[in-house]
């Protein structure tokens, strides 16, 4: 066979192979690897050197192979090369075998995207002493729908830039979002649970059958899938995990809350006074629940309350005032009662204490307890939950029925909710914020935050990142709306990130338009918010000093005001920030009760007096379930959060601290002195 007619064959195979195909691919091969197995995979004997290189090395053949020679289709999700056909002839027929081989055992890296119709030299001549010498080279003729036409030289590169990251990001949307999920949201979709679902409904459709499909693929050719189907679907689809509701779906799948889930979701798309209409549950979550807490003989276990003193025992308790103690089984209290009344000394000066220690050494002998409550405790506010059924049977993994529950509703002030509201940070490790045109009159002013950190840099409307400290003005206004109070915002949000050091904060008015209310800021770090007014017009180009705060590893913060300001007493769950409050009993959490060696995290329990809990807390959470119930992690995530804690008269709700998060608690501690002590958790 000659090499033409091996070239005709190629051809004719080629044009077979791509007739009805809109897309070509590349697989990753070394070109210089790939023309040396071309050119050695000739039997022995057929490919010997002519004048000065072997008869079948040439250069156009070269570049065709380097170009062209790992190009491959995708049908069914599985590769096949241009080498792969039969050429009934024993010298051509090794070569394609190997070069089939070689590229069927490579990965496809690239979409293949050429604006040329013909790829290679079909031929040349060269002038002998015996007349014109035709020469063939391998060649190969693209049909229209392969060529893509443009008038720009980088655009081919960068629309397979764009077809690889697409890819990328479908096959992730893949692997990473559960057919569960997708389930779920659909059932959501349907029911009109959450907001703008609907537009969303075909998509994720098609992105179930999709799911389907490649979950029926073998591992080794799910990649050829993504590559085969990503171009027929359109970008709702194959970008799924790069919008909002992809968000919403990887939460999902990666076993988040499905409450909580949909709140990020809509924190994204829904607007501020959006309520959703109906609770996030579905009726497959229903029917599974009836069933599997049924069979199981849960049911009675499910009704949950606050937990009152009447439910534990001194057993369970590490201190109880002696209020407390008349309220509970046991006698153990009745020793305290008959102790000598003493005049107890003061002891001022502060000592540190572990957790372990203050329990071990110190409560034994305490006959009161008040701890300081902070505004940095606001997180740590928690309920002791209790079954209704007092004999039903224990669901946890733990050997008695009561649960916790942390806060998960704390009330922000006016100027941290407008800064949310504009789409500021407002949880950090130290943030500045400032609002103007708040008052019945218009204040068209332009008025700036600024921070001066204490390496030098300025942080302002025009330096609004800074990389070192991660400190950024996430919220500029320039022109306020009438009617709409106008915000400023500067977080830092890790203290990590921190420099050592002097921040120092200030308000300038960039232009004075006749505004004439002047200006309010708050500066929070360590949960507490310092308040500032400045009730005086700035004038343009005026600048007003707020306060300078000062940071040190050692220290913590600390602040040196240079406008009057109020630290914000926050009333959370009835009681006041930045006072002391009694203390009616300690325990650990219920995982720890009854000399229990302990499941999970032990948490200390700090349950104050007049504690009221305002919130609709979890009555239980998947964390806390035997392990035979997680498989079922769904059901119990929906009863969790929908099962209503009914209340309960002096419920025990006050603060809590876990034994692996780093926290500090200041407690006055009276018995035959009276002293201050700080916790250390």
């Amino acid at each position: 066979m000659t090499f033409k007619e091996f070239k005709t064959i190629f051809q004719r195979h080629f044009a077979e192979m791509v007739a009805d195909e809109r897309h070509l691919f590349e697989v990753g091969v070394d070109k210089d690897e790939l023309w040396n197995l071309y050119l050695n995979s000739f039997p022995a004997g057929t490919n010997n050197v002519y004048r000065e290189r072997r008869e079948f090395d040439c250069s156009c053949c070269r570049q065709f192979m380097k170009a062209f020679g790992n190009v491959v289709t995708i049908r069914n999700n599985v590769v096949h090369t241009i080498w792969e056909f039969d050429t009934g002839d024993p010298m051509y027929q090794p070569v394609v075998d190997a070069l089939d081989a070689y590229i069927k055992n490579r990965a496809v890296t690239d979409e293949y995207l050429t604006d040329h119709g013909r790829i290679g030299t079909d031929k040349n001549y060269e002038q002998t002493a015996d007349g014109v010498k035709t020469w063939e080279h391998l060649s190969l003729e693209l049909p229209a729908q392969l060529v893509k036409r443009n008038r720009y030289g980088s655009y081919l590169n960068d629309m397979k830039n764009e077809i690889r990251t697409g890819k990328q990001v479908f096959k992730r949307s893949l692997d990473e979002i559960t057919q569960d999920a997708v389930a779920t949201v659909l059932e959501l979709i349907a029911q009109n649970s959450i907001y703008r679902g609907a537009e969303w409904k075909r998509a994720l459709e098609e992105f179930a059958s999709l799911q389907a499909a490649y979950a029926a693929v073998p591992a080794e050719l799910r990649d050829n899938f993504a590559w085969e189907k990503y171009q027929s679907v359109g970008p709702s689809v194959s970008r799924l995990r790069n919008h909002s509701m992809g968000t919403l779906l990887v939460d999902i799948s990666d076993g988040m809350d499905l409450n909580e889930a949909v709140r990020r979701y809509e924190a994204i798309v829904a607007p501020e006074n959006y309520k959703r209409p109906k609770a996030i549950f579905t009726k497959r979550m229903l029917e599974d629940a009836k069933k599997t807490v049924t069979e199981l003989g849960y049911m009675p276990s499910l009704e949950r309350r606050f937990a009152t003193l009447e439910d534990i025992t001194v057993n369970n308790i590490l201190f109880s005032n002696k209020d407390a103690a008349k309220r509970m089984g046991g006698n153990v209290f009745d020793q305290m009662a008959e102790s000598v009344a003493v005049n107890p000394k003061k002891f001022a000066m502060v000592q540190e204490v572990t957790a372990e220690d203050f329990v071990k050494n110190i409560l034994p002998t305490a006959t009161n307890v008040d701890v300081l409550l902070e505004a940095r405790h606001m997180q740590n506010f928690m309920s002791l939950i209790a079954p209704v059924h007092k004999d039903a049977p224990s669901m946890f993994k733990w050997n008695n029925g009561f649960s916790w529950a942390y806060t998960g509703n704390m009330t922000d002030s006016t100027i941290r909710k407008n800064v949310k509201a504009a789409g500021g940070h407002v949880d950090g490790a130290l943030r500045f914020s400032i609002q103007w045109n708040d008052g019945s009159d218009y204040d068209p002013n332009d008025e700036d935050a600024h921070c001066v950190v204490p390496t030098g840099r300025h942080i302002f409307y025009a330096s609004k990142y800074d990389p070192q400290t991660g400190g950024q003005l996430d919220v500029d206004i320039i022109h306020p709306i009438r009617g709409k109070a106008a915000v400023e915002n500067i977080i830092f949000p890790k203290m990590e990130r921190l420099t050592e050091g002097m921040y120092k904060f200030f308000v300038h008015c960039f232009s004075s338009r006749g505004g004439r209310s002047g200006f309010r800021a708050e500066i929070e770090f360590d949960g507490n918010i310092y308040s500032f007014d400045y009730a005086t017009p700035l004038r343009h180009g005026e600048s007003v000093e707020v306060a300078y705060v000062t940071y040190s590893k050692a220290r913590g913060f600390s602040i040196q005001e240079k406008l009057p300001s109020t630290t914000s007493s926050r009333e959370v769950w009835g009681l006041n920030t930045n006072q002391f409050v009694p203390v009616s009993v300690i325990s650990y959490s219920p995982n720890y009760w009854d000399e229990q060696s302990g499941i999970g995290n032990r948490h200390y329990f700090f349950f104050l007096k007049d504690c009221v809990n305002p919130e609709k807390p979890n009555g239980f959470y998947n964390e806390f379930i035997k392990p035979e119930l997680e498989k079922h992690k769904r059901v119990f995530e929906a009863l969790g959060s929908q099962m209503a804690v009914q209340d309960s008269p002096d419920q025990l709700s006050g603060l809590g601290f876990s034994s692996t998060q780093r926290n500090d608690l200041l407690v006055r501690v009276t018995g035959a002195t009276e002293r201050m002590l700080r916790i250390k958790f």
